[in-house]
């Protein structure tokens, strides 16, 4: 008797562990397929911001090039988008810089 009830209980608890086993994928396959790649290009556009200097053309999140005049300690960057013309912007909005972006043009 105790070894059929066992064998009507076995059927739902694998078709449970299956279930968990198929949720478990889902969330490893969104993880390589969608926050890895994200994680890594925050990394890279971190690693650009870091490693800004003065007179590095750049382009803004709002499509605005421009050159680097000075970089400022609160994190802004001084930035010369034509003769004589120059507005302060955050380096969170500085996406790339213009050599960069003539690259991936190509």
């Amino acid at each position: 008797m105790l070894q059929v009830f066992l064998q009507a209980a076995d059927p739902a608890q694998a078709n449970g562990m299956g279930s968990l086993l198929l949720l478990v994928g889902i969330m490893v396959i969104f993880f390589i397929f969608m926050i890895r790649p994200q994680m890594k290009r925050q990394k890279e556009e971190q690693k650009f911001r870091e490693g800004l200097q003065k007179g590095d053309s750049v382009v803004t999140i709002g499509g605005i090039s421009g050159k680097v005049v000075d970089i400022k300690g609160d994190g802004t960057v001084m930035l010369e988008i034509a003769r004589d013309v120059v507005v302060k912007i955050s380096k969170n909005a500085l996406l790339k810089d213009q050599a960069a972006l003539n690259e991936q043009a190509k």
